[in-house]
């Protein structure tokens, strides 16, 4: 199939703005618990009414300090509550939000400062002060997300004014790509993008995920990028509760307290959740069952979606659930169901594995540039290996060349200040052409298979995508971050780091506790592990893309170190140059 599309199902007035539901629901449901902040060891309650007043309060002080209509006001923080709060009073007064990620360097924010034209700007921490003020000496104001701003002053029918002036063509925010080629180009994202989008993801694939009792949603990854963003806004769209906790360290705890029913997250989130349980499972002298119940809950997905398990099949996942998976679905609380992930793919076996457990996680996919979703898995039609059927207003389309296009309300409209890159994004029948290259099966579920600019071709001119390779391979409880090379050279080969966390566990079943990183990465019990991680990546690809050699890096790669973005894709590019003698050493 080369092209699918699926019907409308909430269309939106023009006079349709972002803010407009926290204000109704504010009249209707006044008592309506939408929020939870943590304090201490409690989520107290955020109501309808009490958003909405705080929301009014901050946006009088916006007016207060002069931010008109269509101004840029920066936010560069963790996420919080503030955040989703400025958020809201910005855009009721039809300003615009520039989120800066809290990680990034001074070189970034002066870019993303200086191209956006920022007349303000909010801060959380001293840190992320100092860098705006090094970034921007000459900027005023800044204010930190947690205090009381002055707009006293502004009456009410003075800010009704402003709030009734904001409508769908309005622009709602300028998000800047993380940038893994080439300084980030900012994305101009509208009222209509953002909750067009929101309510055709609530009243259609995502329907179920905000039905029972008091759904609820612990945010944990960065507001700055737009999968969080969508989020933040479909919850408010649909009633949901919302919560934020800004330390991803912090995230097991939280989950356990705040009891989320579904929550959103990057694949690396729940690999890392796998990892974590298969050793601990290990040192506990628990491998084997763990094995068993991994292997059960993956054959139970799998059953499933083919007609349903058999009675010996069902014996053994109703022991596993009481010895394993219970406390699995216990350490997130125990009433999470579901969660939706994107950023890059799953992986079959883990799919499985979580829907298995208890835990249904519906892959999705979509960009800065299509206000995050173009399509998502859903309750009922889960399709594990894919990433689900374009979204209802959505239409997908693959080119000759395999290149995945989009067209829909959800598409941006257009790069800020860089009319070529638009031209070049955007066709003139109003395709977007994404750079990632995919398929539509019979049934329009689109499948991701590569991305243009990544694809490698070795020196024997096989075209290799890395993206299926590196996904196979951290799926080993040992390996953090694994990047393929092998364009232009004679043979595929990769670099892996290994995972810092899991480490400690190896070490001490191992029996050694002070082994240093250097030292495990030429350990023939560690390159013994890497060997079969390898294999079994393998074994997903042709023999002319298989990995014929691997090197283990005495550093991981992280964001910290620049190798990866806020969003945890590998920059090729940096890898490739800081690591260039490693590669170089992999074809000697």
């Amino acid at each position: 199939m080369r092209e699918y599309s699926v019907p409308v199902l909430v269309d939106l007035p023009a006079s349709a703005s972002l803010p407009d539901t926290v204000f109704r629901r504010a009249e209707q449901e006044p008592g309506a618990i939408v929020m939870r902040r943590k304090s201490g060891a409690g989520w107290p309650a955020v109501t309808a009414s009490e958003f909405r007043d705080q929301v009014v309060e901050l946006a009088k002080a916006l007016i207060a300090a002069g931010i008109e209509h269509g101004d840029r006001v920066a936010l560069m923080s963790r996420t919080r509550y503030e955040w989703t709060l400025i958020d809201y009073a910005i855009w009721s007064i039809g300003a615009v939000t520039v989120p800066i990620y809290e990680t990034s360097a001074v070189e970034q924010v002066r870019w993303i400062l200086s191209d956006s034209e920022v007349k303000a700007v909010f801060v959380e921490l001293d840190a992320h002060e100092e860098t705006v003020r090094e970034a921007a000496p000459d900027l005023k104001p800044i204010w930190r997300v947690d205090e009381t701003l002055d707009g006293s002053e502004v009456t009410d029918a003075a800010f009704e004014e402003r709030r009734a002036r904001v409508g769908s063509a309005d622009l709602a925010t300028v998000v800047y790509t993380s940038g893994t080629t080439g300084r980030p180009k900012g994305c101009r994202i509208t009222h209509d993008n953002l909750l067009f989008t929101a309510r055709n993801v609530v009243a259609g694939p995502l329907e179920a995920l905000f039905a029972g009792k008091a759904p609820a949603a612990l945010l944990f990854l960065p507001l700055a990028h737009i999968f969080a963003r969508m989020i933040q806004v479909a919850i408010i769209e649909a009633g949901a509760i919302l919560a934020h906790t800004p330390n991803m360290k912090n995230v097991a705890p939280d989950l356990a307290e705040f009891q989320p029913t579904f929550l959103l997250g990057v694949p690396r989130v729940f690999e890392k959740v796998y990892n974590g349980a298969e050793q601990r499972a290990i040192a506990g002298g628990k491998g084997a069952i763990f094995a068993r119940a991994a292997d059960t809950a993956v054959a139970w997905s799998k059953a499933e979606s083919s007609g349903g398990a058999g009675l010996g099949l069902r014996l053994r996942h109703a022991l596993f659930d009481r010895l394993v998976y219970g406390k699995l679905r216990a350490a997130t609380g125990g009433r999470l169901t579901a969660a939706v992930c994107g950023g890059s793919a799953l992986g079959d076996r883990l799919g499985h594995f979580f829907r298995g457990v208890g835990i249904e996680v519906f892959e999705g996919y979509g960009l800065t540039e299509t206000s995050a979703p173009c399509s998502v898995n859903m309750p009922g039609a889960n399709k594990i290996g894919t990433v689900g059927k374009p979204l209802p207003g959505v239409s997908i389309r693959i080119a000759d060349d395999g290149e995945i296009l989009a067209k829909g309300r959800h598409v941006f409209h257009g790069y800020w200040h860089n009319d070529q890159a638009t031209a070049d994004a955007i066709d003139a029948d109003g395709w977007y052409h994404t750079g990632d290259v995919g398929e539509l099966d019979a049934d329009g579920y689109l499948r991701i298979t590569g991305r243009k600019k990544e694809i490698l071709v070795t020196a024997a001119g096989k075209n290799v995508a890395p993206g299926p390779l590196e996904d196979a391979l951290r799926a080993h409880p040992l390996i953090s971050q694994a990047m393929v090379v092998g364009d232009g050279r004679p043979f595929v080969a990769t670099l892996i780091t290994l995972d810092p966390e899991a480490l400690d566990h190896w070490k001490s079943v191992n029996g050694l506790p002070s082994a240093t990183l250097s030292e495990l990465c030429t350990d023939p019990r560690v390159l013994a592990e890497m060997q079969n991680a390898v294999d079994t990546a393998n074994r997903t690809v042709s023999k002319a893309e298989q990995i014929k050699k691997f090197a283990v890096l005495d550093a991981d790669i992280t964001e910290d170190s620049g190798h990866l973005t806020p969003t945890l894709k590998i920059k090729r590019n940096v890898v490739m140059r800081d690591f260039a003698k490693d590669v170089d050493a992999l074809y000697k």
